[in-house]
């Protein structure tokens, strides 16, 4: 049945999103994937023929990012011609391996690249660890892209390629990544011929053709590869036009392919309407969906009607349908808006059974259907037969309504009763028109605590007692004058009126509060989610939201690193999980499916498995009553599992980042490390190697030049144990390994020792040293501590003229002792002094040899003590740092000193 139907006006808001759908397209490139089922199917021809051509175009710069010709004389003789970017050579595990420089390409920034083989893993030391993920950075650039994939690579279908071929492929492209493309062209070729082509040695060489024609080249194979690939694309294709129509208002059903859409109620028929949809849709291969509406407007229904209808659902969703729960005063027109927007070509209804007059009275579901339905074709099924137990197929797809109990039925009796006598005794000073009112407060609360039943009984009762008491004669239900059977009728249906309006308003009451009830539910799971920081803590807020929406135990169990399932957390805590409810999680993860109780997978669990994605987890779920769970809690759990599995995959995408960062710095780190004092350890060891060697050759009777050599190889030696020595007090200061042993020392003899260290590089320079006489001790470790001055006086020897000063001055500040050293050379250099005391900073006007450590080590050594070090330049000319370190008087034997430093902290922290 169809008829014709009126185009309505686009929707803003799909509008509004396609625009800023294509203003964010318009930044990046295009993608386009030449898709096939197989290798050899000319995916790569296709892709160079369709480049070339729009080579030619003026102004287009098309180059070859990657493209792998397998030995193939006719792919050679494409891509000669075209520009090929050189490839990134890159060394791992001995071999020279070749990658995609995406670093040249994006720098080139060509209208179109060519990039082979989308599915492709980079080697270690590439930017990325997938080429798809090359490819995305290349469409952010703006730049568009022409790729290849066969259907083997696809990560959605993996399992089912798998069962194909026997073989699981480990390099897949998310299906996010596909759908995102802005055109897939399929390259299709029958299986016969390409086997011929596999046997002629154009697929893979005679050797590898061999094997493949024995394991993934069979014919069978391929049929079903070629299958799963076209389908694949198709739907594609339909999402494209369920697109086109929602973009531009299209309501006219588009029959490009069969969808179907059965109506399903608690009828006890609705079983075989289900089993009917899905054999139908086996034979057209097509998609279909169940769909049920409830009507506000009625009460919850019973606990075995409700679970009928639940029982109908999951029969459709175990079946393949897709279910979907609808709620509407107008049960038809929702159905048939519904079918618009998933395209449905035909709407599936069980025959109506109840009496003719009822439909007239209260309307037929499938006449407002068969109206409403427009272009879409509308079939009427048989329905139950007597040993179905009776009932309708599917007269409307609405719940039935629960018997109300005894109480609201005497809440509107006793209601009514309280009118009448607020009306007699009122009577003598209101007129009769007036009593009326004072019945209809009655009608509103048996209504509103009753629903329609009470509600009628209400209205009746009111226009009864009304009549029998108040309207003359008196006590008889006689009338004397006929205009007073028009009030009562208008008192009947005003009072019907309000009822009616006081019960739906009830209804969407409770159906907006069961909202809210659950959008509150999952705001309070999400918010909780994003404050967990940890996969444990995360899985603990997990199971015990999920307890919380359905109340009952709840468990979190993820693979471990030795590919078995372990609980990470459970509500309550501490609860243990049966090993075969694990065995439900473990099969819910391996084929990424729900699984247990109220599923068609394992169906006899007591557990409800829900799977958690690339998390390789599952949430399990124990429901507290009896029976499956309802449609709408496993959509509010599944719901829920989709949240944990994103939030799971943010900490684990997060960990990767901290730990890839962490390699990056430690990288970076031996690698400034390397350089830093490569230079500064061989220059040592040369000037030593070179003394011992001329002190070897050179004779005896020259006692001069042997102590001068035996001078310069003892220097030299004192050179690099002071590199080697700032080398390990770095080491320790970043390692937290650091221990000081604290010893009360004078600031004299702790700067004397430092000078005595430093006394061939000082040589004849002078050096004045000036302690007050109010310095008190310091307290510190001497060892570590003597490194300070001994890096500062080097420093001040490095970057000072060899004639200039240098002076040390010491002087106490409470319970701090502050020693500066200042030199008269050109000062400190441009920026910021902060930046001197990082690791490898070098002045740029400093003799050569440094490694840019020792200022970074006093810093460490001084903040390990509690101090400080800073450093500036001085108006007159030259450097000054100042080094604060705690000091004090040491305190008697058993008794404190109001001057002691801070406390001695063993770790140095």
């Amino acid at each position: 049945m169809s008829g014709g139907a009126e185009r309505p006006r686009p929707d803003p808001d799909a509008l509004l999103r396609r625009v800023q759908a294509e203003e964010g397209a318009a930044k990046r490139g295009r993608l386009t994937i030449f898709f096939g089922f197989a290798p050899g199917v000319g995916k790569t021809w296709r892709m160079l023929t369709t480049a070339r051509e729009r080579a030619r175009r003026p102004g287009e710069d098309v180059v070859i990012g990657v493209v792998e010709h397998h030995g193939r004389e006719d792919t050679r003789a494409l891509i000669t011609g075209l520009t090929q970017l050189p490839l990134r050579p890159l060394s791992h595990r001995g071999k020279l391996l070749e990658e995609l420089d995406l670093e040249g390409l994006l720098a080139r920034r060509p209208s179109l690249a060519l990039i082979d083989e989308l599915a492709h893993t980079n080697a270690p030391g590439s930017r990325h660890a997938k080429r798809w993920q090359d490819v995305e950075a290349v469409r952010d650039a703006g730049i568009d892209v022409y790729t290849t994939l066969n259907v083997q690579h696809v990560e959605g279908l993996n399992d089912a390629v798998a069962r194909i071929t026997r073989v699981t492929v480990r390099e897949t492209v998310p299906d996010a990544v596909i759908d995102g493309a802005d055109t897939i062209e399929v390259v299709d070729l029958p299986p016969p011929t390409l086997l011929e082509r596999l046997r002629q040695g154009k697929v893979y060489m005679p050797a590898q053709a061999e094997r493949a024609r024995q394991h993934f080249f069979q014919e069978g194979n391929l049929h079903a590869l070629r299958e799963l690939a076209l389908r694949r694309a198709a739907r594609r294709v339909d999402d494209d036009l369920r697109a086109y129509r929602a973009d531009h208002g299209v309501a006219a059903t588009l029959p490009a392919t069969p969808r179907l859409l059965v109506c399903l109620s608690a009828a006890p028929a609705s079983g075989r309407l289900v089993q009917a949809t899905a054999g139908l849709a086996a034979e057209l291969r097509c998609p279909w969906l169940a769909v049920t509406v409830d009507d506000p407007r009625r009460p919850p229904p019973a606990p075995a009607t409700q679970a009928r209808l639940e029982a109908h659902l999951r029969q459709a969703e175990g079946l393949g349908g897709e279910v979907l729960r609808l709620q509407s005063t107008d049960p038809a027109q929702a159905i048939i808006t519904a079918a618009r927007s998933r395209n449905v070509t035909r709407v599936l209804v069980g025959k109506p059974t109840r009496a003719r007059l009822l439909d007239r009275l209260r309307g037929s579901f499938l006449d407002a259907l068969v109206r409403a339905s427009g272009d879409i074709d509308v079939h009427v099924l048989t329905g139950a037969t007597e040993a179905d137990g009776g009932g309708s197929a599917q007269a409307a797809p609405i719940a039935a309504a629960e018997p109300t109990g005894p109480a609201p039925w005497g809440l509107a009796v006793g209601a009514v009763a309280f009118a009448a006598g607020a009306a007699a005794a009122v009577r003598e000073t209101l007129d009769l028109p007036d009593l009326e009112l004072l019945f209809l407060p009655p009608v509103v609360l048996a209504a509103a605590r009753g629903g329609r039943g009470p509600a009628l009984l209400a209205a009746a009762l009111s226009v009864a007692v009304y009549d029998f008491f108040f309207v003359p004669p008196f006590y008889t239900f006689s009338v004397r004058d006929p205009r007073s059977i028009l009030t009562f009728a208008t008192m009947f249906a005003v009072a019907l009126g309000v009822s009616e309006l006081t019960t739906r308003l009830r209804q969407q009451e409770r159906a907006s509060a069961a909202r809210e009830r659950r959008t509150q539910a999952l705001y309070a799971l999400s918010r909780a989610l994003s404050g967990s920081g940890t996969a444990e803590a995360l899985a603990a807020v997990a199971v015990a939201r999920c307890a919380e929406l359905v109340p009952g135990r709840a468990w979190l169990l993820r693979t471990g690193g030795d590919g078995v399932l372990h609980v990470i957390a459970a509500e309550p805590p501490g609860r243990l999980l049966e090993p075969k409810d694990e065995a439900v999680a473990r099969w819910a993860v391996d084929h990424q499916r729900p699984a247990g109780r109220g599923t068609a997978d394992l169906p006899g669990a007591e557990v409800l498995a829900l799977p958690l994605g690339e998390a390789r987890a599952a949430l399990v779920v124990a429901p507290a009553g009896p029976g499956a769970l309802d449609i709408e809690q496993r959509g509010l759990l599944e719901l829920a599992a989709r949240q944990v599995a994103a939030a799971l995959l943010r900490i684990a995408l997060a960990e990767q980042a901290r730990a890839a960062e962490d390699k990056a710095r430690t990288e970076e780190l031996r690698s400034s490390v390397l350089s830093a004092v490569s230079h500064d350890l061989r220059t040592p060891l040369a000037s030593i190697t070179g003394a011992a060697t001329t002190l070897r050759d050179l004779p005896p009777s020259d006692p001069v030049a042997r102590g001068e050599l035996l001078d310069g190889i003892c220097d030299e030696a004192a050179r690099l144990e002071r590199l080697l020595c700032n080398l390990l007090e770095l080491s320790r200061l970043e390692a937290g390994a650091l221990r000081l042993r604290r010893d009360w020392v004078p600031a004299d003899e702790l700067i004397g020792s430092a000078l005595a260290r430093l006394d061939g590089p000082l040589g004849a320079r002078p050096v004045r040293v000036e302690v007050s006489a109010d310095c008190p001790l310091l307290h510190v470790d001497p060892v570590v501590t003597e490194q300070i001055f001994v890096n500062l006086l080097e420093n001040a020897v490095r970057y000072t003229p060899a004639c200039a000063p240098i002076t040390l001055r010491a002087r106490g500040e409470g319970a701090w002792v502050e020693i500066s050293v200042i030199d008269a050379g050109p000062g400190l250099p441009p920026g910021p002094p902060e930046r001197l005391f990082t690791r490898f900073t070098q002045g740029e006007s400093g003799a050569p040899g440094g490694a840019g450590l020792g200022l970074a080590v006093c810093k460490g050594i001084a903040e390990a003590h509690g101090g400080s070090i800073q450093a500036e330049s001085l108006p007159e000319g030259g450097a000054c740092f100042r080094v604060r370190l705690p000091g004090g008087v040491p305190a008697a034997p058993g008794a404190a000193s109001g001057g002691d430093p801070p406390p001695e902290d063993d770790d140095g922290r």
